[in-house]
């Protein structure tokens, strides 16, 4: 039995933050008590906790950590047994967990199996301490320790990292040099702000927590590290992780583009994402909406594409159900109304106040009875003013198909979104708005926004040379290739 000489409970950076070691281990008996050793006294000093979370192992790795603690004689040293398998995720996710509630600021993840070198810990929660980042990972790419194949990474293994990573820097515009390295140290307080409800308990957690991190704006820092490939037992699939790193990222940026709600990532869901192609319905209604206008936004949202209008000198109100909007600060004043009970608490509120524009992107196929909230708007332009409207075209070529094959299933968001409940054709749509009291000026047909449907920016290649490509079918078919029905209209010079 390893007896090591007891480490008293001292501090070499007194008066700073609490730092603790998460060691995740499954069936970790052969190279658990070797990692613990490799901890360098003078970590140990530094850190306030190392807890050893045992997977549920199979065989007596729990046993030997208590064993471990108890001859080595380490206060510090906590052994817990997870009562299940939560896997490499859930495990992780729930010594998280125990350190937050501990009150702690960082913690550092080791794995059980040895395969990264613990002598090298201070590197990890030292950038954290100067307040350098809010994650620190270690990575295997760099070459500051001969990098990743002099240190036994087996070629295909090295391959398949690269190629993840060009990936996933290409995908999420970021910039590290490897993605799948475990051994990584983090801030709590950025973790406190991360919805672990949802993630994956599989491999690819490691993924989807970069993924979040990055999004909310967590600053990431790069430390070099060795490679150590031993003949330590892997339970990762790799095809399997390839697979699930990939749709990983495509989840999350499909999540963004609005066009699904992948649980993992549903807090960053925006039902109404702004369309940057060419062609799209924002883009028209920019253009549109003009220069040095007073503006009411009807169904604004978050107030994203206010903010965008409001940068061309317009004066923007905006009106929706939200109890508060996250770009209120583009907004003269925002009002919440329900839009099925008509307009009359935002004309009370207004107190007269004209307009010239309104803008109703994408509202009317959610009430069951629009004409009443057209005809309140009537009442709301100036002499001169317009209406700038939008729906989705029931008719476009998506939707024939669908019904083609005997389908209409309702989706996240799109023309078949599940909260409308009125559908138009650029005919039916006109018919209301002439019905309405207006006068029909002028009629558009947006295109279908594909990079929203593939997750991929407005700005690629492939992307603006599909745009060109679309508007030209929509010019010449836009009742089938057209995506979105706009028209711009005015009150009528002579009403019968």
């Amino acid at each position: 039995m390893i007896v090591l000489q007891p480490i008293q409970p001292q501090n070499t950076i007194p008066g700073k933050k609490r730092i603790g070691i998460l060691v995740v281990a499954y069936n970790a008996i052969s190279t658990l008590s070797k990692v613990l050793r490799r901890i360098p006294a003078k970590v140990w000093n530094d850190v306030e906790e190392v807890a050893v979370f045992d997977d549920a192992s199979e065989d007596d790795t729990f046993e030997l950590g208590l064993g471990f603690k108890t001859n080595a004689r380490l206060k510090k040293l906590t052994v817990i047994k997870n009562n299940v398998n939560l896997g490499y995720g859930g495990n992780q996710m729930q010594g998280y967990q125990y350190f937050i509630n501990k009150g702690f600021d960082i913690v550092i993840l080791l794995h059980g199996d040895g395969q990264y070198a613990p002598e090298i810990l201070e590197d990890l929660y030292m950038p954290l301490l100067r307040d350098e980042a809010e994650a620190v990972f270690g990575s295997r790419m760099m070459t500051e320790h001969g990098g990743p194949l002099k240190g036994g990474m087996p070629l295909y293994k090295f391959i398949g990292n690269r190629i993840l990573t060009f990936f996933e820097n290409k995908i999420l515009d970021m910039s590290l040099t490897e993605f799948h390295s475990g051994y990584r140290a983090y801030s709590l307080k950025a973790l406190e702000q991360v919805d672990f409800s949802k993630m994956t308990n599989d491999f690819h957690f490691d993924t989807e927590i970069i993924i979040k991190l990055h999004h909310q704006g967590f600053k990431i820092k790069e430390i070099p590290i060795p490679t150590y490939y031993g003949d330590e037992i892997s339970y990762v699939n790799g095809m399997k992780y390839a697979k699930d790193v990939f749709w990983s990222v495509v989840h999350y940026k499909r999540t963004l583009a609005g066009y699904f709600r992948y649980p993992e990532f549903e807090e960053y869901f925006i039902h109404y994402p702004l369309k940057d192609s060419k062609y799209s319905s924002h883009y028209h209604f920019q253009r549109l909406s003009g220069a040095n206008n007073d503006i009411l936004d009807i169904g604004c949202g978050e107030g994203f594409f206010a903010e965008r209008i409001a940068k061309a000198d317009n004066r923007v109100v905006g009106i929706d159900i939200l109890p508060e909007v996250k770009q209120g600060s583009s907004l003269l004043t925002y009002i919440q109304v329900d839009l099925d009970q008509g307009l009359d608490p935002a004309i009370k509120q207004l107190k007269g106040k004209l307009f010239d524009k309104i803008i109703l992107q994408d509202v009317l196929e959610h009430l069951r009875h629009p004409e009443p909230l057209l005809e309140d708007c009537l009442n709301m332009l100036k002499p001169n003013g317009q209406i700038l409207v939008s729906v989705p075209n029931v008719a476009n070529i998506t939707v024939r198909l669908l019904l083609l094959f005997g389908s209409f299933e309702y989706m996240e968001r799109g023309i078949l979104d599940k909260t409308h409940v009125r559908f138009f054709t650029r005919r039916t749509i006109r018919k209301l708005i002439e019905n309405s009291g207006y006068e029909v000026q002028k009629s558009l047909m947006s295109i279908i926004p594909i990079e929203l449907t593939l997750g991929l920016s407005a700005q690629n290649p492939l992307m603006k040379t599909a745009s060109e490509i679309l508007n030209a079918l929509t010019f010449f078919f836009p009742t089938l290739f057209g995506y979105q029905c706009i028209f711009t209209a005015s009150r009528k010079r002579n009403p019968k």
